[in-house]
């Protein structure tokens, strides 16, 4: 008998406290390769309150301010009046709770949801590989996932680049000399609009610049999400992985292997940096896939599964463990790694590319040189000192400043109906700030070929918004790709430095221009596309015929971009003269080919 009625109480503990871990436990979206978790009906309904709750409080966090400044107007701002207030707000959350155990009651009574959180609570206390497989069957709220690779575990890694805020280094603005220190009076002048900057980056001015991290935003694109992520699972076999920052933030990855699948791009990784209102279920990862590549797709800190706020700091911190996760977690090497960023994705690219100069190439879609002549465009002209010094104090994305420091294979590609990067409007091409971008690359490159004379002729090029206006400013320069290829390869054969490169020191005005035509269009690629207002549930690269056609699988011939020691000119020219008529065909039946 006592032996019974241990073995009843055991049960009955054992019965409470799986109880208690479907109170606390996650929410369950989806069971791969079966179907989408089906609750009972109790279940359902408490989690439908609660999520409407949960709406609903957002609504409130974002309107508290004007809801403080509407109750102070009418006097509700007193004890008398705020003391009902409290006892209603106690009573919600008392109802709350109680909502809470019915849904824990809910699942605790449905065997898959019991199935599940099983397995979590096993895979928490043992995180071995067998708990880890058995857990990726299920999909639930990313919250709950253990932590897969930390920025710290490799013995490689470089404490002392952490700067006192735990964060990977930065580009600084040029240190101020010493005679222009500010006074005790200046510093104290300047403090209401330091204030100011700090308020306006870290409320409205993060939430326009990375919308992407509204969390209503990501409510309504969860059932796209959830999709998203079932198909990368069951069709790609991704592996999901979270992975934690130096800051604390959590981000969450997808990674897609295609080393043992016998696709000859396979033993290439791209990882694929999403816009500002992009996520890796759904953004640019499919064009990388569909040629077979391996592909590793992470979600900024704040958008959906990571953690966080997208600040550039954090932005960074995020892109150096997912590099660190790419050598150390998945055993790629850095020359076997390809970074391709879309938009604003371009800052974290350039920036691993800054950080890690031994990637293999740099892909940057839809992207801008700073973000400054952006948001001085949507502000008001009033505003201009105030959003300069917000933007650099708080969220500057120089991406020409970092992708300088880069000496690898670089491509830009450049959308002729783009609204968002244009500072005039969609159909002026020559507002176009991935014009920029491509200046300041190729004048940093090759600073004797990008005189005036050459910038003046390879903005008149950017100007050109289609194909035949393109080619009609190259014939009328006279631009000669055999002699500018002979001229590139004789400088390389005789000089194995890093860039800047010194070739067109003593070349005539005609020679630099033609140079820099060539140049620029090796570099960049246009298409006639609005990238930024395509909907995000099918990734717009995708609909890019003939752009990616350009990347080859061999590392020592990836980019049609001179770097030193790395390209083969006579290749190349052999390559473009016979390959480029069958590429444009087999575009034409495949549009949604990234890398050939």
């Amino acid at each position: 008998m006592a032996a019974g009625g241990e073995g009843l109480m055991r049960r009955w503990i054992r019965g409470f406290g799986l109880l208690y871990l479907c109170i606390r436990g996650p929410r369950l979206y989806r069971v791969y390769r079966e179907s989408f978790y089906q609750p009972k009906a109790l279940e359902k309904h408490t989690d439908s309150i609660l999520a409407w709750v949960s709406v609903l409080w957002t609504i409130s966090y974002y309107s508290s301010p004007l809801a403080a400044f509407y109750m102070y107007r009418k006097g509700y701002m007193t004890v008398t009046r705020l003391i009902p207030l409290t006892q209603y707000g106690l009573t919600l959350m008392f109802l709350l709770a109680g909502i809470a155990c019915l849904r824990g009651l809910g699942r605790w009574s449905n065997p898959q949801y019991i199935q599940f959180i099983s397995i979590l609570q096993r895979t928490k206390m043992d995180d071995c590989p067998e708990n880890k497989k058995m857990l990726s069957s299920f999909n639930f709220d990313f919250r709950s996932w253990p932590v897969d690779f930390r920025w710290d575990e490799t013995s490689s890694k470089d404490q002392q680049k952490l700067g006192v805020t735990g964060g990977v280094p930065l580009l600084k603005a040029e240190p101020r000399t010493r005679g222009a220190a500010d006074s005790f009076l200046q510093r104290v002048q300047k403090l209401p609009c330091q204030i100011t900057s700090y308020v306006v980056a870290h409320s409205f001015g993060r939430r326009m610049l990375y919308p992407g991290s509204v969390y209503l935003l990501q409510k309504a694109l969860m059932p796209m999400l959830l999709q998203g992520q079932a198909r990368l699972v069951e069709e790609y076999n991704g592996k999901r992985a979270k992975l934690l920052a130096c800051d604390g933030n959590e981000i969450d990855t997808m990674f897609v292997d295609r080393r043992n699948s016998g696709e000859r791009n396979g033993a290439k990784l791209v990882i694929c940096c999403e816009g500002n209102a992009g996520f890796y279920e759904v953004g640019c990862v499919s064009t990388p896939l569909e040629a077979g590549y391996s592909v590793l797709g992470w979600n900024h800190p704040g958008f959906a599964g990571s953690t966080g706020v997208p600040f550039p700091q954090n932005e960074a911190n995020a892109m150096d463990a997912v590099v660190q996760y790419a050598i150390y977690g998945l055993g790629f090497k850095l020359q076997d790694i390809i970074v391709y960023a879309w938009s604003i994705g371009g800052f974290t690219a350039t920036w691993a590319a800054m950080s890690y100069p031994d990637i293999s190439a740099v892909v940057l879609d839809a992207s801008f040189d700073d973000l400054v002549p952006l948001a001085l465009k949507v502000m008001p002209e009033s505003w201009r000192g105030l959003v300069t010094r917000t933007v650099r104090k708080y969220l500057n994305l120089n991406n020409a400043e970092q992708l300088c420091r880069y000496q690898g294979p670089v491509l830009l590609i450049r959308r002729t109906k783009d609204e968002i990067i244009t500072t005039t409007h969609p159909d002026d091409i020559s507002s176009n700030r991935g014009n920029d971008l491509l200046v300041i690359l190729l004048q940093h490159r090759y600073p004797n070929v990008m005189t005036e004379e050459g910038r003046r002729a390879v903005r008149m090029w950017l100007s050109a918004s289609t194909p035949e206006e393109e080619a009609s400013v190259l014939s009328n320069y006279g631009v000669e790709e055999d002699w500018c290829l002979s001229v590139l390869e004789s400088y390389k054969a005789e000089n194995l430095g890093q860039f800047p490169w010194t070739v067109g020191e003593e070349m005539s005005s005609e020679g630099r221009q033609q140079l820099a035509l060539y140049l620029a269009h090796e570099v960049s690629q246009q298409l006639s596309l609005r990238p930024h207002t395509v909907p995000r549930s099918q990734p717009a690269p995708s609909r890019c015929p003939g752009v990616y056609n350009r990347l080859v699988p061999e590392c020592d011939d990836l980019l049609d971009l001179p770097i030193p020691e790395s390209v083969d000119w006579q290749l190349r020219k052999t390559r473009r003269a016979s390959s480029r008529p069958p590429a444009i065909s087999r575009t034409l039946r495949t549009p949604s080919l990234f890398f050939k």
